[in-house]
């Protein structure tokens, strides 16, 4: 009794937040700002963001607070979900929480990198010194990758980028730290689902996470490929080694020489057809699989923690939509342009 009645209470909770996300209109409202003071006060008077923004003088705030209380509200609204979903919420909720730490490092990694690492106090999001081991402080205080490391000590993540400690005068493998972390988290995520779930529950979880999987790899390989000319060898140590895209597809995919040549490949995948159904922009096709995908799963699924799931991926990608009109609007580029980068704008 107490099983089902926890269900309802999830499912019925999740679908009640999902029903509060942003609308079509909200988008093009916020398209016509002129400034992120603009797209401050608008999200606090008019959309749910308005009780994290409610303390914020929206006259004075500027593009990085701006993006850190958004991420501060999806975080806390997600790992609140999890508290109400007994069977596998609280594993789930340390997936959430890998995630942010996993970013953080990335950011500090970059102004490591920019030669300005004190630049990430910055950005630093303050609510997650409550929840993570990370010394998020240290991270802004450090001047060496050797620093970053014994900033990173006391975790795990400190075997991980031990293996990238870079050799006197060569630069800092930032794609192989990426890849790494990344490979970690979503580790974790087939962990929690193999040993925490089963039957339909896991079918579709693992179902959720091989989509996910197959639009990122199949995102690095066009992007690495046509937008940096990277060579297949680089592109194939770049994947992540989850989804369902077999050795034989990536290959062909790495050999292919246009993104038409691309296209006919993934006719032979079950996530190309997929794809190739999707009328958008090539900027688009991925998130519009991977949204329509959960929108898909919050409605119909009665299993709670993929319906879960599927609300926390969702709200990650109205977050970027959001992050993209702040800064197209920052940098004064044509709201034509930054609609054609919307996911739920046209989808929703």
């Amino acid at each position: 009794m107490l099983s089902n009645y926890s269900s309802n209470v999830i499912l019925a909770k999740a679908r009640a937040m999902y029903g509060r996300r942003l609308t079509k209109q909200n988008y093009t409202e916020m398209l016509a700002c002129h400034s992120v003071n603009e797209i401050a006060s608008y999200l606090k008077s008019h959309t749910v963001y308005s009780g994290i923004l409610s303390g914020v003088n929206d006259a004075e705030i500027h593009r990085g607070r701006l993006e850190i209380l958004l991420r501060q509200k999806i975080f806390e609204d997600s790992a609140a979900l999890c508290r109400y979903e007994i069977s596998v919420g609280e594993h789930f909720a340390q997936y959430i929480l890998q995630r942010a730490e996993t970013e953080q490092i990335m950011h500090s990694v970059m102004h490591l990198m920019a030669g300005a690492p004190e630049e990430y106090l910055f950005t630093m999001p303050a609510y997650l010194n409550r929840h993570t081991r990370i010394d998020l402080p240290a991270l802004g205080r450090i001047k060496t990758y050797e620093d970053l490391l014994n900033a990173l000590s006391h975790t795990h993540y400190y075997k991980i980028l031990q293996r990238f400690r870079p050799i006197q005068g060569q630069p800092i493998d930032y794609y192989g730290i990426e890849n790494a972390l990344y490979q970690n988290l979503y580790a974790l995520c087939y962990q929690i689902i193999n040993e925490h779930t089963h039957g339909e529950t896991r079918r579709q979880l693992i179902q959720l996470f091989q989509v996910y999987m197959d639009l990122e790899n199949y995102d690095s390989i066009v992007r690495l490929k046509f937008n940096y000319h990277a060579g297949p060898d680089f592109i194939r140590s770049s994947l992540l080694p989850f989804g369902t895209l077999k050795d034989r597809h990536i290959t062909a995919l790495l050999e292919a020489e246009t993104p038409e040549q691309v296209r006919e490949v993934l006719k032979s995948t079950s996530i190309g057809k997929r794809i190739l159904k999707a009328d958008t922009s090539e900027e688009l096709l991925s998130r519009q699989v991977e949204y329509e995908e959960c929108r898909k799963k919050i409605r119909f699924s009665t299993h709670p923690s993929v319906v879960m799931l599927s609300y926390i991926f969702l709200m990650q990608i109205e977050l970027h939509d959001i992050t993209n009109i702040i800064e197209g609007i920052r940098y004064q580029v044509p709201s034509d342009d930054i609609a054609s980068l919307l996911t739920i704008l046209h989808f929703s």
